[in-house]
């Protein structure tokens, strides 16, 4: 964790004893899934997005993530897919594609890879589950906050002063340093243009 700030009993946001903002701020890249790829719709025929045609639905659930500090970042995640199919009368298997991604400043890919999920449906069975995982590494220089930058956020405010009333996180350098060393590891499933277009209009 990168410490701007740190005050016993203060709270984010606060005004510390020595008139510096409390601010905890990890440099660690925090584990999302984006919206419309946490889940996925499989049909039968494949070429068919009728309810009736529905094959396996899946969804990642129980996103967590562990961040090791050193030369790098290496942030691990950890999550389970879960699945339910309609016709359960046969044992089956199903692979599915995941993605992980690690972007910078909320829109810049920094590097991307696909992984692959096995689900195991027993015979009879309607659901099934399994474990999947995703690491990626930052450079710890990359994110962290420039010197100059943490002083402007902690610096001490006293009544009166000129810059008692700013609002440190407003200013345009702070804002913009605040996003370049903004990481996430984002995790979903590797739908195609199809699935993209089914999870966003049905």
């Amino acid at each position: 964790m990168l410490a701007l700030a740190l005050a016993g009993c203060s709270r984010r946001g606060e005004i510390d004893a020595t008139g510096g903002v409390v601010a905890v701020r990890s440099a660690c890249p925090s584990a999302a899934i984006p919206a419309g790829t946490g889940d996925v719709t499989l049909f039968n025929p494949a070429n068919s997005t009728d309810a009736s045609a529905i094959d396996v639905v899946a969804n990642i659930t129980d996103l967590r993530s562990t961040c090791s500090d050193g030369a790098q970042f290496y942030t691990e995640a950890t999550f389970t897919v879960n699945a339910r199919r309609t016709d359960a009368s046969v044992a089956r298997q199903v692979t599915l594609p995941y993605y992980s991604a690690v972007v910078q400043a909320g829109t810049n890919v920094i590097a991307k890879r696909v992984g692959q999920v096995t689900l195991n449906f027993a015979p009879g069975a309607y659901r099934a589950s399994a474990q999947a995982k995703a690491g990626s590494y930052v450079d710890k220089a990359a994110a962290t906050l420039p010197a100059d930058v943490q002083a402007k956020i902690t610096q001490k405010r006293k009544a009166g002063d000129a810059d008692a009333a700013i609002d440190p996180f407003a200013q345009p350098d702070v804002k913009a340093a605040l996003q370049r060393t903004s990481f996430e590891l984002l995790v979903g499933f590797n739908l195609t243009q199809d699935q993209l277009r089914y999870n966003a209009t049905r």
